[in-house]
């Protein structure tokens, strides 16, 4: 730290200089992110609750009651109104919360359990890695079947009298897939055993697509063993990062993991984290009024032409499409040139891709930064190196 503070004009200018070194969305260059430019409307109404911290909601309880209203509007885009959560960091601490809520539920019904297991698809986020170590719970790796999605007899042969919870993803992070969620749902129903869906990705798509005639399969509290959902806003919602949602279909899951907070304005708290902004609530909030299902609607589909637009560029360069696209990711690979190799000569065209891990390929993600001529110059890159 300075010894005395130097002016604004300095530290502005030094910045400037950091602020230079990093890739911007808007460029259309970031190829391999779920993150995306922040809508502006977005961006205002996070401004203006940067002071507000709903972990002491009672002196914000206009914060508050914003969060409840998110709550609501969440509910009737996932199939339940009534539901219980918090807007939070993202994906991973959603997931977290949802695997803690899972064991301590469990606890409760089944004490006799001491190691404590859940069943992800081979396709889960790497969060659920996190979960397990915080929490002490083991994993059991369900196979996937050949279009990627969880394969179903795996999971079915991977349940025990030690499992806790079940995961299934409707958006796979690495090719955009939505597992059988609703085989998962009457499964987890016959086992009483506890369902979370991850819709990071594919919570702020797959309803505005099936509304226009995708039919994607259904991921949400319209099954009854659904028992909670990740959703992110800063993903397909357009908010700012960091903004996460956490949905349970009952009260008593976020009841089964909160502690008491004594000199807060709360009796109990149930987040991981303890303070928490109610600038992401705000966000969210502010963007579901203002785009409304039309505008979300309007997002979906756009990304699902250019990903359609992009598909078909690359098989047309002579590159091989690993998987028909489900939502907005593609992912190819070429019988040429090896995977890191075609990573490596984009990356030094300027663009930044990401590689799936399974199976091997460049993954792109068409996100709403990603327009029609920013595809048509990578095409044209794309064939190039070929």
């Amino acid at each position: 730290m300075e010894e005395k503070g130097k002016s604004k004009t300095e530290v502005f200018e030094r910045l400037k200089e950091f602020k230079k070194r990093d890739m911007t969305h808007r460029s259309g260059r970031i190829l391999g992110s779920m993150c995306t430019c922040p809508h502006p409307v977005g961006l205002k109404a996070y401004q203006m609750f940067l002071e507000s911290n709903l972990g002491d909601p009672g002196l914000f309880s206009g914060t508050k009651a914003m969060e409840d209203e998110v709550m609501l509007m969440l509910g009737d885009l996932l199939g339940k109104r009534d539901i219980h959560g918090h807007i939070i960091t993202g994906g991973t601490e959603a997931n977290i919360m949802a695997m803690r809520a899972a064991r301590n539920t469990a606890r409760l019904q089944k004490p006799e359990i001491t190691e404590p297991e859940i069943v992800v698809p081979r396709s889960a986020h790497f969060s659920f890695k996190k979960a397990a170590d915080m929490l002490c719970l083991n994993i059991r790796e369900a196979e996937l079947d050949g279009n990627y999605k969880v394969d179903i007899r795996s999971v079915e042969d991977l349940i025990s009298d030690k499992t806790v919870a079940v995961v299934a993803v409707a958006g796979t992070t690495e090719l955009g897939k939505v597992d059988p969620v609703e085989d998962l749902s009457n499964i987890c129903l016959e086992n009483d055993i506890y369902l979370h869906v991850d819709a990071a990705f594919g919570g702020y798509s797959i309803p505005f697509l099936n509304e226009i005639g995708y039919e994607l399969p259904q991921f949400d509290f319209n099954l009854r063993g659904v028992c909670s959902i990740t959703i992110d806003p800063h993903k397909m919602g357009l908010a700012p990062i960091p903004t996460g949602g956490i949905l349970f279909r009952e009260k008593r899951y976020l009841e089964a993991m909160s502690i008491e907070t004594p000199y807060l304005t709360e009796d109990r708290q149930s987040t991981i984290v303890g303070t928490r902004t109610g600038a992401s609530t705000a966000a969210t909030w502010a963007l579901m009024k203002y785009l409304g299902r039309e505008g979300y609607i309007k997002i979906s589909k756009q990304c699902m032409e250019i990903t359609k637009l992009l598909h078909d560029g690359v098989i047309e360069s002579g590159y091989e499409v690993v998987t028909e696209p489900q939502l907005n990711i593609v992912a190819f690979r070429s019988k040429e040139i090896a995977v890191d190799e075609i990573a490596e000569r984009l990356e030094k065209l300027g663009w930044a891709v990401s590689i799936s891990s399974y199976p091997r390929a460049i993954r792109i993600i068409v996100m709403p930064h990603i327009k029609k001529e920013h595809v048509n110059a990578f095409l044209k890159d794309l064939k190039y190196i070929y």
